[in-house]
């Protein structure tokens, strides 16, 4: 069987922003077999401290995320890239079970197979604390980030 997973690389500003923003609408459907379909059967990770490798890793993996991290929301934009290489950075909010508040900010490094999934990923993250009051999506969680809601640069993250 030969999935592919448009765009493909060779990358152009315009695929890889693409690229970007369809792994954010992934990622932020919180649902892990849908998520793990976007890597390569045999992708490896670096996520934080803990490394995964295929697919059933990266479904055990996130969900076991999505139970800690609750009312997650993502916001990816694009960094660089080259001709199968993206780097993103990145921040989402989500609380916890006793609902306190935080953003986590990061960086990834994508590597892309010829059909598009990717290969692998490298994640380096960092959690700060914030108040209710400082949250800046608030989107509904039943879809993706709207069309018109800011981004990163945007909201000055």
């Amino acid at each position: 069987m030969s999935e592919t997973r448009p765009p493909l690389p060779p990358f152009t500003r315009e695929t890889a922003t693409q690229k970007v923003r369809g792994a954010e609408d992934g990622w932020n459907s919180c649902n892990p077999e849908r998520v793990s379909l976007v890597y390569t059967p045999d992708s490896r990770w670096r996520n934080r401290s803990e490394f995964v490798t295929g697919r059933a890793e990266i479904v055990a993996f996130l969900t076991r995320k999505w139970a800690k991290e609750l009312d997650y929301r993502l916001i990816k934009e694009l960094f660089a890239f080259t001709e199968n290489r993206i780097a993103v950075r990145f921040a989402y909010e989500w609380h916890d079970d006793s609902g306190n508040w935080f953003r986590s900010y990061g960086n990834e490094n994508w590597e892309f197979a010829e059909n598009g999934l990717m290969q692998q990923r490298y994640a380096s993250i960092n959690d700060l604390p914030i108040r209710d009051s400082e949250r800046k999506y608030h989107w509904d969680r039943s879809g993706p980030r709207p069309a018109d809601h800011p981004g990163l640069s945007d909201l000055g993250l």
